[in-house]
């Protein structure tokens, strides 16, 4: 599809100006490695597709529940917390978009990493929120006490990305403990915290303002499904219910709020497929390392790596030549980096072999 959009004199001034977000390119084909989306490459629990299996029935013709309750009820005991501290939506990106409508004010500014998911500032233009994109440091973490300043709310990922890159629970608190007497919510999306991360779920009861954000898309194999959770305190999550039941009372539907309880329940799978991403990770940081690339430390799904020698833009165009998909952003900072989501065991032998002989090539 052009990029370009064609200018059409019936749109409003906010559709003509907004530059929407890119998604991960989404290949055709079935012989291509396709390591550039961060998805698991691993099925669903055997125990989810039943559940979707079952709920595909005549119910089908009723509306689905508009609060989600099973699959609320199912993150609540799984985390241990209370059924209204828990929104649930579909997919994290529009939670992050009910948030800004539920908690950003136009014209008050914001705070979130410059480097880091680009729909931050996608949203930000779209809702007319001006922001302020805090640098990262020079080997891509966070600075905490720059967002130790004044503002009117602040997005943080953790585990960051593109780079992985993942904060300590204190510095964080410390931040979030600072905005508290200000009124200011504080959004930690932790999309990709099940990878190795600490979440602070568990200080929700402490801290009113903080707000986690979750996705079913990445350690529980559902992308497909559109999952996303909120948890927070009941004032927060009552205010993203206000939103959603002004936006769409219905964003779940009944084969997806089956699916992502049953994904809850199944404890023993979970574990299992997580704990297989995380140990070929650890690997493939080292297997990279040994063949010239720097790695940035990650407790993501994915590795942000730049080779010492050659640019991320030819590793990436040789890699599609031989239908292999990786991340490459064209952007200032990090455009001589790639982001290389973990396979498998089998995908990632594949993937180091033919990068051995494309670096190979540059050697001669």
């Amino acid at each position: 599809m052009n990029n370009q959009p064609i200018l059409n004199k019936y749109w409003s001034s906010v559709c003509r100006h907004i530059d929407p977000y890119v998604p991960g390119e989404q290949p055709k084909g079935t012989k291509l490695i396709k390591l550039n989306t961060n998805e698991s490459p691993y099925p669903p629990s055997p125990r989810v597709l039943e559940a979707i299996r079952n709920a595909a029935s005549e119910d089908l013709r009723r509306y689905p529940d508009p609060f989600s309750d099973e699959l609320r009820k199912a993150a609540a005991d799984y985390y241990g917390i209370g059924l209204k501290q828990i929104f649930v939506g579909n997919g994290s990106d529009e939670i992050l978009a009910f948030c800004y409508l539920a908690f950003f004010n136009p014209g008050e500014r914001i705070l979130f990493p410059d480097i880091t998911y680009s729909f931050y500032p996608v949203y930000s233009k779209l809702f007319g929120i001006p922001y302020k994109e805090v640098a990262l440091t020079r080997d891509f973490y966070v600075p905490i006490r720059e967002f130790m300043t004044d503002n009117h709310g602040i997005i943080i990922p953790n585990p960051n990305a593109p780079t992985g890159r993942f904060l300590d629970t204190d510095s964080l608190l410390t931040m979030v403990n600072y905005n508290l007497d200000c009124g200011k919510v504080i959004i930690v999306d932790e999309a990709y915290i099940d990878f190795g991360g600490d979440s602070l779920i568990s200080f929700i009861n402490r801290f009113p303002n903080l707000l986690i954000v979750h996705t079913l898309s990445k350690s529980r194999s559902l992308a497909g499904l559109r999952i996303g959770l909120a948890f927070g305190s009941e004032g927060l999550i009552e205010g993203l219910f206000r939103i959603k039941n002004s936006f769409n009372s219905y964003p779940l539907d009944r084969l997806a709020i089956a699916g992502a309880a049953e994904a809850f329940r199944d404890r023993e799978y979970f574990e299992e497929t997580r704990g297989k991403i995380i140990r070929t990770r650890e690997w493939i940081e080292k297997e990279l390392a040994k063949i010239g690339f720097i790695v940035i430390p990650s407790k993501a799904n994915f590795l942000f790596v730049a080779h010492k020698n050659v640019s991320a833009a030819d590793i990436s165009s040789k890699l599609r030549e031989r239908e292999i998909y990786v991340r490459h952003f064209k952007k200032p900072r990090i455009d001589n980096y790639l982001r290389i989501s973990v396979g498998s065991d089998e995908e990632m032998e594949f993937l180091l072999k033919n990068l051995r002989e494309i670096l190979g090539a540059y050697k001669g």
